[in-house]
Parts: structure tokens; sequence; C-alpha cells
């Protein structure tokens, strides 16, 4: 007697003989695993490594891929035409400060790219270019959420994709903008988003130019992601966020050290850790590798100068009777740090250096980001000519350290963000100690300066660190003397030149 089980099992196999479609299928569903295993394969060891990331982020998207309406025009309950307005208004001066702050990575592509040699300009442009789009992915899908979402004194810990309403205790009425809520009265979340992606990629375009000419692509790619992600928006968070700092009254106004010192200590523990370019030292003494167009070097700064206009102006997020003084102090503040610098490299190295020049303009940018909306016009003036002078100093004190920066990165960012915020406790004409006598702001100004710089040079050295275990983080030897056009995208910035012969024309 034949069970209905042996008559199936039988069955199976005899279809299984009939059947030379089913049998191709097989053959054929074997040999795509294998080509792809032999594609995968192929791949070099830092791409194979990217793969578990890709597949997390194609996940996260699949969970995000939720149906959201478009906020409408106005709320249902603003029908005073006033009010409209005046929404209207805010949201778009928000827009347009945050499209000035997203072209200034067209400023520091050029400023680093002339400061470098030649044979890497593809290398450098390449990483200003796609480091704001990778800051904007990764701002979007996590570090949005962990500044201003709900949480903790320490971490947000909801918003994340832009899910859910905007809820920043620290930026008082007119930042405070809902995604989809009836009742904001201010900028909605999605400007307000948009302004803040442009201060994340500001931070991450910050350390591409300390680990200019030897890291590896995909490790400044892969590190850019970990900034923007977690790093920067945790202590951004602490301030900007509802954190313990600003609840404490620390006063960071559109990020001194939020934003620029963050980027400078991230600059600095990855050139630590890269190590100088071939042939900056020598017996124990610095030697000049100059950069190969000051022309581009130059422009790239006066459209940093011009973009700090919406940087500073741009936090009041909304428009109001601050936004001229904070244009005033922000220009006074660059000009005063480019005259210093100009003096004092003069006067040390023997000649008025164009880098120190426009380092000098943008070291009085940076100071003055912290106050200055809170500071005189004089005090703006004096704290610009001080981060003039420091940046000088500060560069020539890196090298002594051995410390490589081709573009002085960390004297403008991480010096002149850390005075700059401090600055705020001297000169704030509320609560400085020069204009109160009271040393209390100046206290909890230094109390935010140490603790955001410990915590991302933790972090941030133990992303070098894990990074420089596993995928290596420096070019070979023989590829940085090629130059990483070359040798990481195989092109040249100057078509008709060797990269290996100095830079003479062929033929």
């Amino acid at each position: 007697m034949t069970t209905k089980f042996s008559f199936n099992r039988k069955l199976k196999r005899t279809n299984k003989r009939r059947s030379p479609s089913r049998n191709f299928r097989s053959r054929q569903g074997a040999t795509f695993w294998q080509s792809l295993k032999q594609a995968v394969g192929r791949l070099s060891p830092s791409w194979q490594a990217c793969l578990p990331l890709a597949s997390i982020i194609v996940l996260l998207w699949g969970v995000a891929a939720v149906a959201q309406s478009p906020p409408p025009a106005f709320p249902e309950d603003v029908t005073d035409l006033a009010q409209q307005n005046r929404i209207a208004l805010d949201t778009m001066w928000v827009v347009v400060a945050a499209i000035l702050v997203i072209f200034m990575n067209a400023g520091f592509g050029m400023l680093e790219t002339g400061f470098c040699r030649q044979k890497n300009a593809v290398n450098i442009l390449s990483k200003n270019l796609i480091v704001f789009a990778l800051a904007t992915v990764a701002f979007w899908a996590i570090g949005f959420g962990l500044m201003f979402g709900d949480g903790t004194d320490f971490v947000g810990m909801n918003g994340f994709f832009l899910a859910g309403p905007d809820n920043s205790p620290a930026m008082e009425d007119a930042y405070e903008g809902v995604f989809s809520s009836l009742s904001w009265t201010g900028v909605p979340l999605a400007a307000k988003f948009l302004f803040q992606v442009a201060f994340a990629g500001t931070a991450a375009t910050i350390v591409s130019g300390a680990v200019a000419e030897r890291i590896k692509f995909v490790d400044f790619l892969i590190f850019s992601l970990l900034l923007v992600g977690i790093a920067y928006p945790i202590t951004g968070h602490w301030v900007w966020g509802g954190g313990w700092l600003g609840n404490m009254g620390f006063k960071d106004f559109a990020g001194s050290t939020v934003v620029h010192s963050v980027g400078g200590w991230a600059a600095l523990t990855g050139a630590y850790f890269l190590g100088p370019r071939l042939g900056k030292y020598q017996e124990g003494r610095p030697s000049a590798l100059p950069g190969h167009n000051m022309s581009i070097a130059t422009l790239g700064c006066l459209i940093l100068w011009i973009g700090w206009f919406g940087f500073n102006p741009g936090s009041t997020m909304a428009v109001n009777m601050q936004i001229a003084h904070i244009a005033v102090t922000t220009n006074i503040a660059a000009a005063t740090g480019g005259i210093a610098a100009t003096i004092v490299a003069w006067v040390y190295l023997g000649k008025p250096d164009l880098s120190m020049i426009i380092n000098g303009i943008l070291a009085g940018l940076v100071a003055i980001t912290a106050g200055c909306d809170g500071v005189s016009v004089i005090g703006a003036a004096i704290i610009g000519a001080i981060g003039g002078v420091l940046v000088v100093f500060s560069v020539t004190f890196f090298d002594r350290m051995q410390i490589d920066d081709p573009v002085g990165a960390t004297s403008v960012h991480l010096v002149n963000g850390a005075w700059g915020t401090f600055a705020v406790g001297l000169f704030n004409i509320d609560a400085g100690l020069f204009y109160t006598g009271g040393v209390q702001l100046l206290g909890t100004q230094l109390l935010g300066i140490a603790t955001i710089g410990l915590m991302t040079v933790l972090v941030s050295t133990i992303f070098w660190v894990v990074l420089k275990s596993t995928l290596g983080i420096r070019v070979e030897a023989e590829e940085e003397l090629k130059g990483l056009d070359i040798s990481e995208h195989g092109m040249e910035a100057y078509s008709g030149f060797l990269k290996d012969t100095g830079g003479m024309p062929r033929g």
C-alpha cells in the first residue's frame, strides 16, 4: 500500500528528473551567488568593510519610508495675515542663511585645494564635495534627533529622520517650529533642519584640511559619517538641544565651540594619528611644502567671509533688529583678525605671508562666532585682533610639535573657537567680567570648552584607532609621493601634468 507521503516523495523525485527548466533555474541561482561572491572577493578590504554599513543604511531607510505629508502653508489656527507674513519672512531668512552656509563648502574646497599641492587637488575637492552629501544623510537619519530630540541632559532620544515635533527648549520662541502641529508660531522644522545640517557639514569639512594629502579616501568618509552622526550632535545637544551646559548658562550663539572647536579637536586627533606628510620634517625641523594655487585659496577665503553672514546673523532664526548688529560684529572681527595676523607675520616671520592673512581673517570670524550677538563693536574688534595674533603663533607652535596641518585648520578652528568662547565670559555686555565684574559666566565658559573638548577627543580617538587598526588610515608611501589624485581617483586636476615629476608639463 502506497501512502500519501511516499507518493508525494516519488512525485517530487519524478518532477525533479522531468523538469529541465527547474534544474536550469537552480543552476542559474547557484551561478548568480557564485558570481556575487567572486565580485565581492575582488573588492579591496576597504570596500568590503563598507558593505555592512551600507546594509544597515538600507535597512534603516526601509524603516523610515513611511508616508509623510508635507505641512500646510500655514497652520489652520494661524489666520491673521500679519502673523502669516512674519512666519513666512522668518522662514525665508533661515533658508537663505542656510544656503549661504552651505555655499561655504565651496570656500573650504578652494581654500584647502589652494593651500595643498596640485597632485592632491582632485582628492581634496572630492572630499569637500561628498562630505556635505554624507553629512546631510547622517544628520537627517541620526544626528538631528540626537542633537535636538527629547531625551536626557546628555543626548536626544527621538526625532530621527525628522519624525515628530521640533522640541528645542534652548532656542526660545523663534526657534520652536513644529513640522506637523497646528500650533507653531516660529520657523518650521524643515527650515531649522536645513540650517543645522549646514552647520554639521561645516564641522566635518574642518577635518578635511588637517588630514589632507595622506589619508585614505574611504577612511575620511567613514570618519565623517561617525562625526556628524554621533560625536557632533551629542555635544551639540549639551548646548543647543536643552542639555546640561545650556541649562547652566553656557553661551555659544553660533558655534565657536559647538561647531568649530569640535571640528578642530577631531582634526587635531586625525593629524596626530596620521603623522606628518613625507618630507614635511627633516632632522626635526619643519620644511615648507607650499600650496600650489594661492589665487583660489584667496577666493575661498572671500567666499567663507561672505558665507559667515549666514552663519552668524542667520542664527537669530528670525528677522529682527539683532541681524544688523551681528553682521557688523562679524565683519569687524574678520577685518581686525586679518590686519593683526598681517602685522604679526610681518614682524615675526619677516614677510606679510598671504596664508597668514587668510587664516587671520578666518580666525577673527571663528572667534566672534560665539559672542557676536552679545558683545559691542569695540569688543568684537578686540576679539578678532587677538584671534589674528593667536593664529600666527599657533601655526608655528603645531609645526614645532610636528603636528602636520597643511591648511592651519587646527589653529583657526580649534584655538580660536576656544578663544572666542572664552571671550564671551570677558566681553559679554550683560554678564561678562569686563562689564559686571562677575566670574560666573567665565567659569561656565571654561567648563564648556573643557568638557566638549574632552568628549570630542575621546570619541574621535576611538574612531581613528578603530579605523587605523582595521582599514589603515594612511595611503602607502608610493601613493603619497605620486599624489592622491592618481592613486585614489585615477585622474588629474590639471590635465597634462605629471604628479611624480614635480608638475613638469608633458611632451
